[in-house]
């Protein structure tokens, strides 16, 4: 009985033991600061990078939709599509034969009008010599051949007017090139019926385009307009081309922001041997301003949502809400703009759960 009261007591005394031993430890006791939750960094100011890079694409330098003035049938078409043309070279005739018959009209309008202001000039002559005679003459009828004679002058300066204006109308049948170019696109043959295009929708009868000089079209984007060195060349390489660089200057810029928050600059290139092609898509690097400085973020700091892009600043250790436009990106980093100063200090892995005003430690 003793004994085995004896080996109870063995067995109780090591159940305590292993207990003691498997008593989890506080790795933080004793320790006077609290770990904190939240991964921060901080924004990075430097200056920014000589330029940008930015798509851009060919346009001609001129183009015109060609439509016919007058509704008439061409007669016949003399170019076509790929045809170099001079300016005032007739490009297509039309026929409207009642066009001609209204010019016909009014050319008998008019000598009917000549004859008519002749014949009452001479009437007016003859009166006035008769009125030298006292009495011949009553004052009366003079008066009233004069009033005539300048009415039938008014109506011969009219219908001359009309003559004139059915000539123009006339010539409209002829179809003259505006300037020198490269006929681009051909839509109607002999026998067509055309008239001045009224709907968006209407098709030209051709399309001219003048491809001696060209403009590379460039939308800057809004954070940058600012920065931009208008004064210093712009190089580009052309997709079609990749292993000839090109070299020219701004030649204008819009100076308007479009809907999609860019400003347009132009570059004319001249194009003598028409090796380029309106259309073709550059990689255009544009120079910036020497002092100007740029604001850059680890990318996993910038919260992304359908209606903005914000980056949680700590502010007096509470988190701030700052809206930020996304420029450049680097490997990991990211340029932004906004309320922002090199050196603040921002969240890191931020999502949209943290609201503004949270105690950040």
């Amino acid at each position: 009985m003793a004994r085995n009261i004896v080996y109870l007591f063995v067995l109780i005394s090591a159940s305590v033991a292993c207990h003691e031993r498997a008593k989890p430890v506080d790795m933080n006791a004793g320790s006077g600061t609290a770990r904190s939750i939240y991964e921060t960094g901080h924004v990075e100011e430097k200056p920014m990078s000589g330029y940008i890079k930015l798509p851009g694409q060919l346009k001609p330098f001129e183009e015109v939709n060609i439509y016919a003035k007058a509704n008439g049938f061409i007669n016949e078409v003399l170019t076509d599509r790929g045809s170099a043309v001079r300016k005032g070279q007739v490009l297509v005739t039309l026929d409207a034969p009642e066009l001609r018959s209204q010019l016909q009209s009014a050319v008998s309008k008019f000598v009917q009008a000549q004859e008519n202001a002749a014949a009452s000039k001479e009437k007016f002559r003859r009166l006035r010599e008769a009125a030298k005679e006292e009495g011949a003459v009553a004052p009366l009828d003079l008066d009233i051949a004069s009033s005539r004679m300048k009415a039938d002058e008014a109506i011969v300066m009219s219908e001359k007017s009309n003559v004139e204006s059915m000539t123009n109308i006339e010539n409209y049948l002829t179809i003259k090139a505006p300037f020198n170019g490269v006929i681009v696109q051909r839509n109607v043959s002999a026998g067509a019926l055309v008239g001045p295009g009224s709907k968006s929708n209407d098709q030209p009868m051709l399309v001219l385009q003048y491809l001696d000089k060209l403009r590379l079209e460039v939308y800057i984007p809004e954070a940058y307009v600012d920065k931009v060195d208008l004064k210093s060349p712009v190089r580009f390489v052309f997709n079609a081309n990749p292993g000839k660089e090109y070299q020219a200057s701004i030649s204008r810029s819009a100076n308007t922001l479009t809907q999609m928050r860019s400003e347009a600059i132009e570059i004319d290139i001249q194009n003598n041997d028409q090796q380029l092609k309106p259309g073709m898509y550059a990689e255009v690097k544009v120079p910036l301003l020497s002092e100007s400085k740029s604001l850059s973020i680890p990318d996993n700091a910038i919260v992304r949502s359908t209606e903005r892009q914000y980056v949680i600043a700590i502010r007096e250790g509470k988190a701030v809400f700052v809206n930020i436009i996304e420029g450049l990106k680097a490997n990991d980093s990211t340029e932004v703009f906004g309320d922002l100063r090199g050196g603040d200090e921002i969240l890191l892995h931020a999502t949209d759960e943290i609201r503004e005003g949270t105690v950040i430690r």
